[in-house]
């Protein structure tokens, strides 16, 4: 009886052992630090490389950059492809793409077979970061454009002001574009010439990748910019199909005229009726603000408008762009370089047109703006002009507006600021 219990205790601590082989065998195994099921990759078989959406598994890719003076036929003849073939490819490609906007330093590809020949099957020519074009040089000849895929990652940013925007955000190596992107933002309700030490910004945006490289910044999502101690809110938001920016209050940040008529650059001279004039040396009223800026610095209108003039003033003012707006309020823009593409008397412009490029024409020490500000003909002062709003967000969107804003200022509260930053140099 003793020795049968024996038998059979053996024969179940062999049937546990199999039983516990075949489980740890056949089944998945777990992952003792996630504790979670890992499952073996199913082998797969090899997908084929592809660039510019062609397949360019057999393919030989020779990269480069488009030199000064450098054409379509300059490339293509190294490769052996004919006169006739480039000048086909020309022709057909004048609704897709005209090869004589080809430019200095943007990259292309010559797409070759993987064989003694070394024949070019494909032309790539990459228009931007995103955009390309390719010319098919297989019997058919062809041309098409095509787009890489962006990826969007959403990041954040923040900086105390010591100088000026841009030098902060170059300061916090922060894409500097993403200034411009605020300046836009803000430009009716934040005079970035009058910004002081100490105040600060915090922003979530989108920054653009595309194959692993950056290319840019994309929208930005939320703002909190501290100006003079006060909280000035702006966030994205879509209504209508159409993308604008509001306050925590829900008013937008649009207003009819922007602040200034270019950007990040100096007040030299104000609003004065007794200012003593550089040149003439005497006493004279001085009806505008002077922005000091290179020679060539784009100037736009404040506002919506009707070009009144467009001409040279005799009285010193130089080349000059004056704009009604409406019945009430005219803007001047004096000592230009250049006027803006299709701007004379009588052509409707938009809010952030350029009309003209920063000079010094006429009595000017450098190159500098003076601009003027008119109410009912009568001169003001541009820095105290207060324009009115666009429109709020709409009653029925405003639930979903505050869901939203809540949101972002949620986040926006998680960014922490760094005030030892100022005393930092």
């Amino acid at each position: 009886m003793n020795n049968r219990f024996k038998i059979y205790l053996a024969a179940g601590v062999i049937l546990v052992l199999t039983i516990m082989a075949a489980v740890f065998f056949l089944y998945p195994k777990l992952d003792k630090n996630t504790a979670k099921t890992v499952y073996a990759e199913p082998i797969l078989p090899d997908t084929p490389k592809m660039a510019f959406g062609l397949n360019v598994d057999s393919l030989i890719a020779v990269k480069g950059k488009i030199k000064r003076n450098q054409n379509l036929s300059d490339i293509l003849l190294k490769y052996g492809v004919d006169y006739p073939t480039i000048d086909l490819l020309a022709r057909r490609s004048k609704k897709v793409f005209d090869v004589r906007k080809i430019r200095y330093g943007n990259k292309y590809s010559v797409l070759l077979t993987n064989d003694s020949s070394r024949r070019a099957k494909y032309f790539v020519y990459e228009i931007s970061p995103v955009d390309y074009v390719v010319f098919d040089l297989s019997d058919s000849v062809h041309v098409h454009r095509g787009e890489k895929e962006v990826r969007i990652s959403v990041d954040t940013a923040t900086g105390i002001i010591r100088s000026s925007l841009w030098n902060t955000m170059v300061d916090n190596h922060t894409d500097p574009n993403l200034a411009n992107e605020l300046s836009e933002i803000y430009a009716w309700t934040v005079d970035f010439f009058g910004i002081q030490r100490g105040d600060y910004y915090k922003v979530i945006y989108e920054n653009l990748w595309v194959e692993g490289e950056h290319i840019g910044i994309g929208k930005v999502l939320a703002a909190d910019f501290n100006h003079y101690g006060k909280d000035l809110y702006a966030f994205y938001f879509i209504q209508d199909s159409v993308g604008d920016y509001f306050d925590d209050e829900a008013n937008s940040l649009r207003r009819t005229f922007l602040k200034a008529p270019l950007r990040y650059k100096r007040i030299s001279s104000r609003f004065s009726y007794s200012r003593m004039h550089p040149i003439l040396k005497y006493r004279r009223p001085h009806l505008g603000v002077d922005y000091a800026a290179p020679r060539g610095t784009p100037v736009v209108a404040i506002g919506d408008g009707v070009v009144q003039r467009a001409s040279w003033d005799k009285g010193g003012g130089g080349r000059v762009v004056k704009i009604k707006h409406n019945g009430t309020y005219t803007t001047q823009y004096m000592h230009l370089s250049k006027y803006g593409k299709g701007i004379k008397p009588g052509v409707h412009v938009k809010q952030g047109q350029i009309i003209g490029y920063v000079g010094a024409s006429g009595l000017a020490t450098g190159p500098h703006l003076d601009f003027r500000f008119y109410r009912n003909g009568k001169p003001i002062d541009p820095l105290k002009v207060k324009s009115p709003a666009a429109k709020p967000v709409d009653s029925t969107n405003l639930q979903r507006f505050n869901e939203e804003k809540n949101r972002w200022i949620k986040l926006l509260n998680t960014i922490r600021i760094d005030h030892t930053e100022l005393t930092k140099r």
